[in-house]
């Protein structure tokens, strides 16, 4: 009599010789099985126990290596950790823009002449829509990247993903585009999509 630990990691048994036999026929049990054969106080393998060693099937043919792709947290944390960097960076420049904007549109709206208003105005209200406009980009991308290194939603990924490359918009146009090329490469692999949720 035997008793085994399953592939689950329960023990089954006990169990008789012929038993183990047809479970390693039928693939339930292999020769890396865990076994406890009765009177014995220690676990073995299936394979060390020599009235199982012609039990067990004969490969059939040498199947090649695959090669083991890391998991998908793994492949999208580096990107993700990138895209966050990229937003934090973005939005604390485009924080510290907007500072200076406020204070340089309130002293040249006091010293300006009428038909030097164009400038201010770059300087002033569009200037400071266009910074709110970035940190609000720069929030999707941070939110975006969160969920990515979370294997969440992967739509809101990629488009945190495309917003980060986009000049003019992205949270920091120097380092937003290689990092958003490098996490929509990663994005769009087979592998990483399906493991979203």
């Amino acid at each position: 009599m035997y008793k085994i630990i399953g592939a689950d990691g329960k023990e089954y048994g006990p169990i008789t010789a012929e038993q183990l036999r047809q479970w390693i026929a039928e693939g339930r049990a292999n020769l890396q099985t865990q076994v406890l054969p009765e009177g014995a106080a220690t676990w073995t393998t299936v394979g060390q126990l020599p009235e199982f060693a012609a039990a067990a099937p004969a490969p059939a043919t040498i199947t090649p290596i695959q090669p083991v792709l890391p998991p998908a947290a793994e492949q999208v944390n580096g990107p993700a950790v990138g895209l966050i960097v990229v937003a934090i960076l973005g939005a604390v420049a485009q924080a510290a823009s907007l500072v200076f904007r406020a204070v340089g549109f309130s002293f040249m709206a006091a010293n300006q002449m009428p038909k030097q208003m164009g400038p201010a105005l770059l300087a002033g209200p569009i200037g400071m829509a266009d910074s709110l406009i970035c940190i609000a980009i720069a929030a999707v991308v941070l939110f975006g990247a969160v969920k990515m290194k979370k294997l969440e939603n992967h739509g809101l990924a990629m488009a945190a993903s495309i917003l980060a490359m986009i000049p003019c918009l992205s949270p920091c146009c120097l380092l937003g585009l290689p990092i958003g090329i490098w996490a929509l490469v990663v994005l769009l692999k087979p592998e990483v999509k399906s493991a979203f949720h």
